[in-house]
């Protein structure tokens, strides 16, 4: 018998249930998970809520509608959770879960710190308590160049600048998430007009206003992180089964793990503070030394950021785009189950 081999899951956010996903869940899952699929409709049934199966089944995709957070996040939950309820488990031992942002909450259910039930729960709720906040939203900034190598003193500039703004009267902004070859910058109006008019000309593409987005992972989310504490109780979380690599590199690892300031963390400095994701692959990567990443679905977006943390580190000697090209080709070292091929050899089915 061939040997598993060792594989990080990491979860994606928001952004990645798009027009190209709508269906996907009902094609994918609609026969072999239909009673978690029906548990989670029942709970936004029980809210007043469109359920998943009518949002996912929907005639055509509306941007106005499917990126909203109350219904992007429980779909992209769904799609996530299920798709790590797919990986063939005879093929590779998941050593370590991490998620980006949002897919945080998808991390505490495919670890096990919370069941897959209320991780939907979680997941459901906080897609309605992100669009409690202050003005503002976020601003992308790439910070590679073509090849995907940083630009030489181009993020210590932006954040010197980012640093500026905010010291302005009336002005709120800081970096809400380091993706590695990008950053994301948040704050209220003020913040980020003055970023777009003084920001550097960036390599690849224009700086790019997140449509529908708050300004997530910074202190204006403060009436988030409320009703957050207020409804979700700390009784929804255990100890993790598989050990979680949070989005400032920390590592909640099995038997050693408090779940009170799991739950702290995640509905604290989770919501109120920047989002390392480059950190947390790399993190993960070093500790755990896995064969592969597997990149549960909606979509596959993330998976350039999941490279570009590896480069920012020389993983196994890739350094580049070409290289992690090249590595691709010959072992691949990146699943994303958002690409057919790549999810056959992650499920051994379609």
């Amino acid at each position: 018998m061939t040997a598993r081999k060792t594989a990080l899951v990491v979860a994606p956010g928001r952004g990645t249930y798009g027009k190209g996903e709508l269906g996907s869940i009902a094609r994918l899952h609609g026969t072999r998970f239909a009673d978690v699929i029906a548990n989670f409709d029942a709970q936004r049934r029980d809210r007043g809520q469109p359920t998943v199966t009518e949002l996912d089944g929907a005639e055509r995709f509306s941007v106005a509608t499917h990126m909203r957070g109350d219904v992007a996040a429980p779909l992209i939950y769904t799609a996530t959770a299920l798709d790590f309820l797919s990986i063939d488990r005879e093929q590779y031992d998941v050593v370590a879960v991490a998620g980006n942002s949002m897919g945080w909450y998808s991390a505490l259910a495919l670890g096990g710190a919370v069941s897959v039930e209320d991780g939907f729960r979680i997941s459901n709720a906080m897609g309605l308590n992100s669009q409690t906040h202050g003005p503002g939203g976020q601003i992308l900034l790439q910070v590679v160049e073509e090849n995907w190598r940083p630009v030489p003193g181009l993020s210590d500039q932006l954040l010197g600048l980012v640093a500026a703004i905010a010291a302005r009267p009336d002005h709120a902004l800081a970096l809400s998430i380091d993706l590695a070859g990008m950053l994301v910058f948040a704050g209220n109006e003020a913040g980020l007009a003055a970023l777009l008019a003084a920001a550097p000309q960036i390599p690849g593409r224009d700086p790019l206003r997140l449509a529908g987005h708050g300004p997530f992972h910074t202190p204006l989310m403060f009436g988030s992180a409320d009703k957050a504490k207020a409804e979700l109780p700390t009784s929804l979380f255990g100890t993790p089964a598989i050990p979680l690599v949070d989005g400032r590199g920390h590592i909640w690892r099995r038997f050693a793990s408090d779940p009170a300031a799991i739950w702290d963390y995640t509905f604290g400095h989770q919501i109120l503070a920047p989002y390392d994701f480059a950190r947390s692959v790399q993190v993960a990567v070093k500790e755990y030394a896995p064969d592969v990443i597997i990149l549960p679905g909606p979509g596959d977006t993330l998976g350039g950021a999941i490279a570009q943390s590896l480069i920012g580190i020389t993983w196994q000697g890739i350094a580049s785009k070409a290289d992690f090209a090249a590595r691709q080709a010959s072992d691949p070292i990146l699943l994303s189950m958002g690409r057919a091929e790549q999810r056959l050899a992650v499920t051994g089915h379609e």
